[in-house]
């Protein structure tokens, strides 16, 4: 069975694609920085594990490098590793404000979390996604990396410097499959921390869109920026390996 690092999959969107690599068959290896929250999501999703995966469960921050460590070495005692989805995100200060008062400190966490990160642990994998026959990198991006909205300056530099980074190591691994992700907007606590006070019960659940990267990942779709939402894809039930 293939095996997939999940970061950030104690809640939304990570949550809810673990199911469904779990309900495919993967083996994963998930993490968050709560360990009580990451421990009840874990023991939910083992519920939908097939009787030949694993999953391991490691608490922590994604800006930690030994926690990235411990999450390469849970994939390694698994035998393997096929895919990374960097989904893990700092949406930054909240409410949402404006560049002239954009505190630079929040700045920097947000590159961090959103940026460094995802690629630090990618080189942290990379020995172990290179022995891999198809090896797939999924990051979560935003439309906030390419439109000017307003308040969002912050976290769209960081997802625009994901999507670059992207884009790169794309261009310097073509053998792997490097697709950077927008899903669009989601009914997460991130995005209501974005819009504290208001209604966003008319954004879709996280797990509606769960099928679409399902197929994208079974998929031979060429590396590169997608919009979920654009794709024509239909999930075959494959397990990516």
């Amino acid at each position: 069975m293939p095996t997939a690092i999940v970061t950030g999959a104690s809640k939304g969107l990570g949550q809810a694609l673990s199911v469904g690599l779990a309900r495919a068959g993967w083996s994963l290896v998930i993490d968050a920085r709560d360990a009580e929250t990451l421990d009840v999501a874990a023991a939910s999703l083992r519920s939908h594990l097939s009787p030949d995966s694993d999953l391991r469960a490691v608490a922590g921050d994604v800006t930690d490098p030994a926690h990235l460590a411990g999450l390469v070495e849970a994939a390694a005692q698994l035998g393997h590793l096929e895919l990374v989805v960097n989904n893990a995100s700092s949406l930054g200060p909240s409410p949402l404000p404006p560049l002239a008062r954009y505190p630079l400190d929040g700045l920097r966490a947000a590159l961090e979390s959103n940026a460094v990160a995802p690629l630090a642990l990618i080189q942290a994998a990379a020995p172990l996604l290179a022995s891999a026959g198809a090896p797939r990198i999924v990051n979560v991006t935003s439309d906030a990396s390419v439109e000017a909205y307003p308040g969002w300056g912050g976290y769209g530099a960081s997802k625009a410097a994901l999507d670059h980074l992207g884009a790169v190591l794309a261009a310097e691994q073509p053998g792997w499959r490097v697709w950077t992700v927008d899903p669009g907007d989601l009914r997460t606590q991130m995005h209501q921390d974005a819009f504290p006070g208001e209604d966003i019960s008319d954004r879709p659940e996280p797990a509606t869109v769960v099928p679409a990267f399902l197929a994208l990942i079974d998929s031979e779709l060429p590396s590169g920026r997608l919009r979920l939402s654009q794709l024509d894809l239909v999930p075959t039930g494959g397990s990516g390996s």
